[in-house]
């Protein structure tokens, strides 16, 4: 058997021990959460956002959907309730609209007093199969890492104080890695930079994502030592990874019962509109390490990236 082979046997055996890990229902000491307990879920009405909402409302949660189409939120919701879900509610929310992020919050303190829990679902991505194109980089980066860190920088003043601490879980990508074997950033001073939690800052994170699209304009971002694979899609994503660490550093300051604990993980390559439906993923699969993050009971867990509820290295 070759390399292959045995990496896609070794898997598959840990695909299927999740799916078993899914249908064992969490015991009551490990549940610090009830239906009390808010969580927030950004471009919830579709694919993985979707599914992240109903796994979290199967298990108890209130569940806050939002969309940047009210109208599609609606419809989706409506959906949750037919299933049987009762505790859930819907908000338009654009996270490239500084002033849609602000309407959200106001509501949301009004209604629910805040949230326990918020995932960064929100995403786009413009390429497909072997296309390259950096032709909507911008767009790629306002939304996915900017509008990622608006929610973030928002949502935390609203983070109810509670012993088990709030939990914040960006939906992030292996394509993102600083140190993959493959598609990784070739850039060794940026690397180390990056790689350096300690004396990383937000700063020098802004300033990498705006280096990148300034040479995306001028055209020399081909030989920059930029990811060769969804460049765009991939810087974003490095950007959110980045950012998870450095909050993670930032939030540890914080005094107990106001803690706040923030991680990444990869999905995998699901069969979403995203990904033009072209992935090799379930929803179900895509959402389960995402919901894992959220509910983990007792472990004060930070700055980590996951994929198929296992640690990787960024």
């Amino acid at each position: 058997m070759g390399h292959k082979e045995k990496s896609k046997e070794r898997r598959d055996k840990r695909l299927q021990q999740i799916s078993l890990l899914r249908t064992i229902p969490y015991a009551d000491h490990q549940r610090w959460w009830s239906k009390e307990t808010v969580a927030v879920v950004t471009g919830g009405n579709r694919g993985i956002g979707f599914e992240i909402c109903r796994q979290l409302a199967d298990h108890g949660v209130t569940v806050v959907l939002t969309s940047r189409d009210d109208s599609v939120g609606v419809e989706s919701i409506k959906v949750l309730q037919e299933g049987g879900f009762v505790d859930v509610a819907c908000h338009q929310l654009d996270i490239l609209d500084s002033s849609s992020i602000d309407q959200f919050a106001e509501w949301l303190k009004e209604n629910y007093g805040g949230l326990d829990i918020l995932v960064n679902n929100a995403g786009v991505n413009f390429n497909q199969g072997s296309d390259n194109s950096v032709e909507n980089a911008r767009k790629v980066i306002e939304t996915n890492y900017y509008g990622t860190k608006r929610m973030i920088e928002a949502m935390i003043p609203l983070m109810k104080p509670s012993a088990a601490g709030g939990r914040i879980v960006n939906v992030s990508s292996r394509l993102g890695r600083i140190n993959g074997k493959r598609n990784r950033l070739e850039n060794e001073a940026l690397r180390e930079q990056l790689n350096d939690v300690e004396s990383l800052t937000e700063e020098m994170i802004d300033e990498a994502v705006s280096t990148f699209l300034q040479q995306v304009e001028d055209g020399s971002w081909t030989s920059a030592g930029w990811p060769q694979t969804f460049t765009d899609y991939s810087v974003s994503k490095l950007a959110v990874n980045s950012y998870t660490r450095f909050m993670a550093k930032k939030l540890s300051e914080r005094p107990e019962g106001q803690k706040i604990y923030i991680n990444s993980y990869c999905p995998g390559w699901v069969k979403t509109a995203l990904t033009g439906y072209a992935g090799s993923v379930t929803v179900e699969e895509g959402a389960d390490t995402g919901v894992w993050i959220a509910l983990l009971p007792d472990q004060e867990i930070t700055g980590k990236f996951f994929a198929e509820r296992r640690e990787i290295s960024f």
